[in-house]
């Protein structure tokens, strides 16, 4: 979805600070690939990250990989720009090695609820429900709590929160890594993410994390969790066309935002 050189012809009289001096670009679009993790992360051990969950959306254009947190027993939440488009997604649950997960479920776009107003030329409102049949708790598989209402004035800059996924190793990777990745990010204000990516795109609704090192989310990674102190408040949304390992931030959709949305479509509370 290259939406960003339209964005960009469309918006070209608006002022430079509106606009990103490094184009983004979701983590789904990078390759076609499915295969690989987070740059320059940490292999997790089994059990460590029992509500993460990887996806794997098919329709009649292709398929594609995409991560995901379970918030209740039949519910998951992940990106909207992994459901956009799709007609069916399998999604692997308890899973540390991503061909070897506890169990499957596979489930029809009928069971998505993608947020109504997601816009993919903005990248605004990038996120999506799944319904899922009910799942049994386990030390393998179970929920991450969402943070509180009162979190929703926190910017969280300064806090040092993970992320976690099978995405891409490297800018050049091309073989498969089997291994559930993480790393630990700090988050920046928006007002720093916004210098490389512009107030139109980065908004309240995102959270922005540095990527020193070469150490970030990449291809594969879309939708997964960004979590703190044990409560999801990110989900994996963009990063910069000029690569995962370019030192520019990695951008999330930022969940206290969007806890009403979520109890009203789910039912789930905050």
């Amino acid at each position: 979805m290259k939406v960003f050189v339209v964005l960009v012809l469309a918006l070209a009289s608006a002022s430079a600070g509106l606009l990103p001096k490094s184009a983004p670009v979701h983590p789904r679009d990078r390759t076609p690939s499915i295969s690989g993790r987070i740059t320059n992360g940490k292999d997790a051990v089994a059990e460590q990250f029992p509500y993460q969950v990887g996806l794997s959306f098919s329709s009649s254009a292709g398929s594609w990989w995409c991560g995901g947190s379970v918030i209740g027993n039949t519910w998951v939440v992940t990106a909207a720009h992994c459901t956009d488009g799709a007609s069916a997604v399998t999604i692997y649950f308890g899973a540390t090695i991503r061909t070897s997960p506890k169990f499957t479920e596979t489930v029809s776009s009928k069971d998505f609820i993608q947020h109504e107003s997601y816009s993919s030329t903005l990248i605004r409102n990038d996120i999506s429900l799944i319904k899922t049949p009910s799942v049994t708790f386990s030390s393998a598989v179970n929920k991450i709590a969402l943070p509180a209402v009162a979190s929703s004035y926190s910017t969280y800059a300064g806090e040092t929160a993970v992320a976690s996924g099978w995405g891409l190793t490297s800018d050049t990777a091309t073989a498969v890594a089997s291994h559930l990745q993480y790393t630990d990010l700090t988050v920046i204000t928006n007002a720093v993410c916004q210098q490389t990516f512009g107030s139109l795109l980065v908004t309240g609704r995102n959270i922005c994390v540095a990527t020193p090192q070469g150490t970030s989310t990449c291809q594969g990674d879309s939708g997964g969790p960004l979590a703190l102190n044990e409560k999801l408040i990110g989900i994996t949304s963009f990063g910069s066309a000029s690569g995962c390992q370019a030192g520019y931030p990695a951008a999330f959709t930022r969940v206290t935002y969007y806890l009403d949305w979520i109890k009203i479509n789910s039912g789930i509370s905050y």
